[in-house]
């Protein structure tokens, strides 16, 4: 994929913007619990692509979204999905020491304090999320439809039952229809949730969020088929994270079951698929394209 040198030098500038959100929605490390806030913040503040937050903030900006509303949502998406990684780290799960380039969370504050950090950020994201209602009290049918949206995407029906599902398949052979599942609720519920939210709080209409759910799914599923082609194929300096750990977690993937060129040929049909529904909205979205096509072809 040819790179948009302006897109890279924007891509960079809104994530700062989004970083300094992240910090304005923290909580302060003060209290006899402090040692929690430090946790959350060593998680939160890792680094990485902020990719759930741009693609709600972008989507939110494609339908026209001014207002500061979408903020809140955005640091409660990142919180979400960094107490994801923090949990997935954890000796009971993928057991990595390394997440990023740095220690995982559990390997600094220790295993106890790893899970409590996980839980903090989780609960932490809809005390902020519901800071918008006091934001834009004359949008609060749309808050509590993003709200749900967030509560669903991230739960037993979306991103926690694909980690089930996951969890329960280790070591077992299984077929496309349940890796499909699990990708699409562990990886794609949260990209859904994303840009699902990013519609509803900018006034989209229910087909038009239809529409952007059906985009990301497509995205989403792709993401987590390139992250099984990076296993195999990048380096740990490369990838910030221990290369062939599905293999060693004895896990099932895309290249497992089909081998190395039938994903990369999924990856390129589901992205076309995604690319063809996101020109029907009608709307103008250059660089939440290119961000799109970055992700599911993405080196690291």
């Amino acid at each position: 994929m040819v790179r948009n040198m302006n897109f890279e030098i924007e891509r960079k500038e809104k994530i700062e913007k989004i970083e300094e959100v992240l910090r304005e929605y923290l909580p302060a490390q003060k209290g006899h619990q402090k040692v929690i806030m430090e946790a959350m913040e060593y998680s939160l503040m890792a680094g990485g692509k902020r990719i759930r937050p741009m693609l709600m903030w972008e989507t939110f900006r494609m339908f026209g979204g001014e207002t500061y509303v979408i903020r809140p949502f955005m640091a409660a998406i990142e919180m979400i999905h960094t107490y994801s990684l923090v949990h997935d780290d954890l000796p009971a799960m993928d057991d990595d020491d390394y997440r990023r380039g740095r220690k995982t969370t559990h390997i600094v504050y220790g295993e106890a304090l790893g899970i409590l950090a996980g839980d903090a950020l989780l609960n932490y994201a809809f005390e902020t999320a519901m800071k918008a209602f006091d934001m834009a009290p004359g949008k609060s049918v749309q808050i509590g439809k993003a709200l749900k949206i967030l509560a669903g995407k991230a739960g037993i029906f979306g991103m926690i039952g694909g980690q089930v599902v996951d969890v329960c398949s280790e070591g077992k052979r299984i077929g496309q229809d349940t890796l499909s599942f699990i990708y699409e609720l562990k990886t794609g519920a949260l990209i859904e949730a994303s840009m699902m939210i990013g519609a509803v709080l900018a006034d989209a209409s229910d087909e038009e969020v239809k529409k952007v759910e059906e985009v990301a799914s497509k995205v989403g599923l792709a993401f987590q088929i390139q992250d099984d082609i990076l296993d195999v194929t990048s380096t740990d300096e490369i990838l910030g994270k221990p290369v062939h750990s599905d293999e060693k977690n004895e896990k099932c993937t895309y290249v497992a079951l089909y081998g190395l060129n039938k994903a990369e040929q999924e990856v390129e049909e589901l992205t076309a698929q995604a690319m063809q529904i996101l020109d029907e909205t009608g709307r103008e979205c250059s660089y939440l394209t290119w961000l799109l096509l970055e992700l599911v072809h993405r080196e690291k």
